[in-house]
C-alpha cells in the first residue's frame, strides 16, 4: 500500500548574525551560530554581500582545512582560489566551487576586483568518519555546466546538486555520494508556485535572499522573508510560493551523518584526539 507524501513545513526560523572572516570580511553567519551550530550534514552557512570594496577586499588569505567539505557560489565578483596543492582558479558569477578538504590543504581566496558588488554563499558540509582523511579534491563548474530548468509556470532553477525529474545537478550527479546532496538557487516570480520532492530522510533547509517565500500549504503556510532561514521538517514535499515582489531562494538538503563532531576553527573531526593530530599535523608542514 502506498503511503501519500507529507508537506514540509518550517519547524524553526531564524536570521543570520553579523561576523566577519579572513582578514576582515563582513558577512551574515547563518547556520554555525549559538542559535543554530549545526543541521546535520551541514556546518556552516555564510552569505556575503556587500558594494563597500572595503568590506571584501582584504579577503581570505593562507588557511587551512580538514575534515570537511567548502562550497562556494557565486553571485557577483570575482574570487581567485589557490591552494599548496598547485591548484588555482577564479570563480565568476554563477559559478561553483565544491572542494573536499580530506586529510587536509592550505589554500586562500582573494577578490579578483577593486570595486563592484561581491555576493554569494559559502557552504560547509561535514564529511563522515572514513572520508575525513581522503585525498583532497576539488569540483569547479563555471556558469555555462550548472543545469537550469523551468520545472513550472514563472520558476527557474539552477540545479547545483541533486535532481529535478530527468535533469541531475553536476556535483555529484551519480548520487552516490554519503550525504547525497541537494543544492537548488531557485528563483520565483510574483506568485509563481513549485512543488519539490526532497530525498528521505534527508535534513534541509529554505534560506530566502531576495524578495518573500511562502513555505508549505494550509494552517502550516509560512512566509520566508530576505535573509531568513527556514528548517524543514515533517515531510518531503516542499510547497513553494512567491510573494507579490518574487522570490530567490536556495533549497539545500542533505543525508545525516549522525556521528560525533569534534571541530574547533578549521578543523573538523569526530574526536578531540583527532583534532590535536590536525593541529600537530598542519604545525609540522603534513598539509
Amino acid at each position: 500500500m502506498s503511503t501519500a507524501v507529507q508537506n514540509a513545513r518550517v519547524i524553526r526560523s531564524l536570521r543570520g548574525m553579523p561576523a566577519s572572516d579572513g582578514a576582515g570580511v563582513r558577512l551574515t553567519r547563518v547556520i554555525g551560530t549559538p542559535q543554530l551550530p549545526d543541521l546535520d550534514p551541514f556546518l556552516m552557512l555564510d552569505e556575503f554581500g556587500t558594494d563597500r570594496p572595503e568590506d571584501y577586499l582584504a579577503g581570505f588569505p593562507n588557511h587551512p582545512h580538514r575534515g570537511f567539505e567548502t562550497v562556494t557560489y557565486m553571485l557577483d565578483g570575482r574570487m581567485r582560489h589557490r591552494d599548496n596543492h598547485g591548484n588555482e582558479g577564479v570563480l565568476v558569477p554563477g559559478s561553483v566551487q565544491w572542494m573536499t578538504a580530506g586529510r587536509g590543504l592550505v589554500h586562500s581566496e582573494m577578490p579578483e576586483q577593486v570595486e563592484g558588488r561581491m555576493r554569494g554563499f559559502q557552504l560547509w558540509v561535514n564529511l563522515p568518519a572514513r572520508e575525513k582523511m581522503c585525498e583532497p579534491r576539488y569540483q569547479e563548474f563555471d556558469p555555462d555546466r550548472i543545469v537550469q530548468v523551468a520545472p513550472a509556470p514563472g520558476v527557474q532553477v539552477k540545479l547545483i546538486a541533486g535532481r529535478i525529474g530527468e535533469a541531475v545537478g553536476p556535483v555529484y550527479g551519480d548520487g552516490d555520494a554519503t550525504t547525497a546532496p541537494v543544492y537548488l538557487d531557485v528563483s520565483l516570480d510574483a506568485g509563481a508556485r513549485w512543488d519539490y520532492s526532497l530525498p528521505v530522510g534527508h535534513n534541509a533547509f529554505v534560506y530566502a535572499y531576495e524578495g518573500t517565500v511562502h513555505v508549505g500549504e494550509g494552517d502550516q503556510r509560512r512566509e520566508m522573508r530576505a535573509q531568513e532561514l527556514g528548517v524543514l521538517g515533517g515531510g518531503e514535499r516542499v510547497v513553494l510560493q512567491a510573494g507579490d515582489a518574487g522570490a530567490r531562494l536556495i533549497l539545500v538538503a542533505g543525508r545525516p551523518l549522525r556521528e560525533p563532531v569534534a571541530r574547533h576553527g578549521p578543523f573538523v573531526m569526530n574526536t578531540r584526539q583527532e583534532l590535536m593530530q590536525a593541529f600537530v599535523d598542519f604545525q609540522e608542514g603534513r598539509f
